[in-house]
């Protein structure tokens, strides 16, 4: 019996987790399969750009060949009566060679292909700092979404308790005869509400905490203990603070000044083709005419070249010129995009900014008001035990006050949100 008690309690344990949102964070980088994507594109990136330095290394070649000749006429005389040739009724021969070659100029094009490549990597690096970031956000959201939902099911909870107790005064009062079965019914039908609103409240947390489990990469029956994060909200700086931080911070601004580098190299490269190159190479030869694999001495040529190579296709000087001006065009179009982006990001921040400053006044004309509506519910109590206010004076009171505790948790939370969103606008909610 002491184990059957202890294995339920057990598993209720290995059910549930408490987070506090740092935890939930690291949790859902760690566990994200966009990161892993976005990882796996980064070495693809990395990949790339060891192979555009091997492109520096000399090139090797080496071929051997064995050739066998059938030789039907072997008697040759040469023209005008001259002496005759006799050839043998077959030949075997084997050719080697063996080649080095070695790029020493090529108008600066490998440099400018390894820089493109290296800052495309660095694309790629940002990509993923930007996705990072947006599960991050979601992480956030998604804890901020299931901690509004525990706060509204806690003060739902406590109403139903205060109605419970109402529904005991109103049947002592109604077997007193101070008040009539009407206002039994009505505590009754109150508490019949709450209930729907409780158990549509339970659904939604069911809903939220599933997804934040699979969000987090835990196993999907884990109930999540959410940690309260609206503590210690920060007072908004000033503007152009934010706006500071995103000019400096954003990965897709940082992205963007990246491919204008990418774009120059683009162009130099082009400008490239207009240039020389110079390369030089070593040749060996191997040739035994001996028809053995192995010849005898002196039957055999074995000579070695040394050579280099200027070559230049000045026809690149007349043809050229509209690739050049189209990659300047693709650069400028680089860097307007920027400037949209700039734009856009100023814009988001003034947004974001304005709604957390909202948010956090909601706070107080909320404190204000449950205040006034705690005020107004003793007081209502008050009257509806000497039977001068009505059971519809006394409920209305009482889904006030708990109507504004709930606006109350949800404002804190929305702020909490609000105050991660500026984050993200200004490329710092990873730090």
């Amino acid at each position: 019996m002491l184990v059957a008690s202890l294995v339920p309690a057990a598993l209720l344990a290995q059910s549930s987790k408490e987070l506090n949102i740092n935890q939930a964070i690291e949790l859902g980088i760690a566990n994200s399969k966009n990161l892993k994507l976005s990882q796996n594109k980064i070495d693809q990136a990395v990949a790339q750009l060891a192979v555009v330095k091997d492109n520096a290394l000399p090139t090797g070649t080496a071929s051997f060949m064995y050739n066998h000749a059938e030789i039907p006429t072997s008697t040759f005389s040469l023209p005008g009566g001259g002496s005759t040739l006799q050839l043998p009724k077959r030949a075997d021969a084997f050719v080697g060679t063996a080649a080095v070659q070695e790029l020493v100029y090529g108008g600066g094009k490998l440099k400018y292909a390894k820089e493109s490549t290296r800052l495309l990597a660095e694309v790629a690096r940002l990509d993923a700092d930007k996705s990072k970031e947006e599960i991050t956000y979601a992480v956030i959201n998604t804890y901020y979404s299931l901690y509004k939902v525990l706060q509204s099911r806690k003060v739902v909870d406590q109403n139903l308790e205060s109605i419970a107790a109402q529904i005991k005064q109103a049947q002592r009062f109604f077997e007193q005869g101070i008040v009539t079965k009407n206002d039994v019914l009505r505590f009754q039908l109150q508490q019949a509400n709450v209930t729907l609103t409780q158990m549509d409240i339970e659904s939604n947390r069911k809903v939220i905490n599933y997804n934040l489990d699979i969000l987090l990469g835990l196993p999907e029956d884990t109930e999540v203990k959410i940690v309260d994060p609206t503590l210690g909200l920060k007072t908004p700086g000033a503007l152009n603070e934010y706006i500071g931080q995103a000019m400096a911070n954003r990965q897709e601004l940082k992205q963007l000044d990246v491919q204008n580098k990418v774009a120059d190299f683009n162009i130099k490269t082009v400008k490239a083709n207009t240039l020389p190159t110079v390369g030089v190479g070593a040749n060996l030869y191997y040739i035994n005419p001996s028809g053995n694999f192995i010849p005898p001495t002196n039957q055999y040529l074995m000579p070695v070249t040394l050579g280099a190579t200027v070559s230049w296709n000045f026809g690149n000087l007349w043809t050229n010129k509209n690739k050049v001006s189209q990659a300047k065009i693709e650069q400028s179009e680089i860097t307007i995009q920027k400037d949209i982006l700039s734009d856009q990001v100023k814009t988001d921040i003034n947004k974001n900014f304005q709604s957390y400053q909202v948010a956090m006044n909601k706070i107080q004309v909320l404190e204000t008001s449950i205040a006034q509506a705690t005020e107004n519910d003793k007081l209502l109590a008050s009257k509806y035990k000497n039977n001068v206010a009505s059971v519809t004076d006394r409920i209305d009171a009482e889904t006030l006050l708990y109507q504004a505790k709930i606006n109350l948790e949800i404002a804190k939370a929305d702020a909490g949100l609000a105050y991660y969103t500026l984050l993200k606008s200004t490329g710092k909610i990873t730090q």
